[in-house]
């Protein structure tokens, strides 16, 4: 999730050595963010403190020196800061991650797009402005999927849900993107429509669906996004 938006962000300006700093302080963000939660989730055990200091830590180092060359990117807290409230307290013992907690850190990840553009030097608002629907779209599209045959499989409802909306994005990607966009958001809506279906017949065989099939398919849509990006700026 957070390789997608830095590298439409990247596309929408110009790569620079900054980008290393910036995917630096994201992966660190992440995985103090996960690390929390799974202290939370575990009822606070000691061995989670550790890790929580050391990726804490790497992200106060980055993040720091990322602020103090390009103080511009604190206004990514008018975002990150609200999101990652939501999703520490869906860690909460007992609490169901819901489709809030997920679509907030979707919106976590999308201020990464911002940021590449803010570190590289060449922020220009519509390319940025377009690059962050991209990856929103595609984002929040995968969010749908993905839950579609996982926590909500078999709920016909949620999925004709994900349909509708990759349908959606194909008729905005015909009036407001290249072609190339038009054709990649066709190909996300039928596998949208595809991996419920899949799932279903799948279930009672002896080879049915899982998570790591999912996560495949999400690898390859994701470089297909990130390849678009790069050959037809939006």
């Amino acid at each position: 999730m957070l390789l997608v938006p830095l590298l439409v962000g990247v596309a929408a300006s110009r790569p620079d050595r900054w980008h290393l700093v910036l995917a630096g302080a994201a992966l660190a963000a992440y995985l103090a963010s996960a690390s929390v939660q799974a202290w939370t989730r575990a009822r606070r055990p000691r061995t989670y403190l550790a890790p929580i200091v050391a990726y804490g830590g790497l992200f106060a180092i980055l993040g720091l020196t990322l602020v103090v060359a390009f103080p511009a990117l604190l206004l990514t807290l008018v975002v990150a800061g609200p999101a990652a409230l939501v999703v520490l307290g869906g860690a909460r013992p007992g609490t169901r991650r819901d489709l809030a907690n997920s679509l907030a850190q979707v919106a976590q990840a999308l201020v990464l797009v911002t940021a590449a553009a803010c570190v590289s030097g060449g922020f220009e608002v519509e390319p940025v402005v377009a690059a962050t629907a991209v990856a929103a779209g595609y984002l929040v599209g995968t969010v749908l999927v993905v839950r579609s045959v996982l926590r909500e499989r078999g709920n016909e409802a949620f999925a004709a849900l994900s349909v509708g909306f990759h349908v959606v994005l194909v008729g905005l990607a015909l009036a407001l993107l290249p072609p190339a966009y038009a054709v990649v958001a066709a190909a996300l809506a039928l596998r949208a429509l595809a991996l419920p279906i899949l799932q279903r017949r799948l279930a009672a065989g002896p080879r049915p669906l899982r998570p790591i099939h999912v996560g495949l398919i999400e690898i390859a849509a994701s470089v297909a996004i990130v390849a678009v990006a790069f050959l037809a700026p939006p």
